[in-house]
């Protein structure tokens, strides 16, 4: 689970509802992966189809698109990345900034890789599923629409002592 704020938009950030972010941690032959999920809840003010227009707004402001393609913001003025530090992380891009708890394993990669892989989906977390359930989390970040309609972007993964 996160906690988020969002700085002033030209749309209704009620309407972007609770984002939560989970982390994980997936095996690859070249080591794990540590990969992040954004995603609403559903709950914004004007119902879950508006929250998926108030993520996209959030994404464009952020310059990023939710079409599935990769971006790689690991060399950019860094104004988006992930911070993290002994038993939490924080998440920051323009217009969001995310605090979580990841896994000690997911940590680690972090650190080894120096970059995570965040997607940010404007498809909201499945109604009645409690966010962080792993099954659901699975089931839900392998799903072809939650890919395909969301950002997909490496993020620097920095520690307090890389300045």
């Amino acid at each position: 689970m996160s906690t988020t704020s969002t700085s002033a938009q030209s749309w209704n950030s009620a309407d972007l509802g609770s984002v939560v972010v989970m982390a994980w941690r997936r095996e690859t032959p070249d080591g794990g992966i540590p990969f992040l999920i954004a995603c609403s809840l559903g709950d914004g003010a004007s119902g879950p189809d508006v929250t998926a227009d108030a993520v996209r707004h959030l994404l464009r402001g952020a310059g990023l698109s939710p079409q599935g393609r990769l971006v790689d913001a690991t060399e950019e003025d860094g104004s988006s990345g992930v911070v993290v530090v002994p038993g939490a992380a924080a998440l920051t891009m323009p217009g969001f900034d995310a605090q979580f708890v990841p896994p000690p394993k997911w940590a680690d990669a972090a650190g080894e890789r120096g970059y995570v892989y965040l997607v940010f989906t404007t498809r909201p977390w499945p109604s009645g599923a409690e966010p962080g359930d792993l099954a659901t989390l699975d089931a839900f970040t392998s799903d072809q629409d939650t890919l395909r309609s969301a950002a997909h972007v490496l993020l620097p993964a920095r520690t307090l002592r890389d300045g």
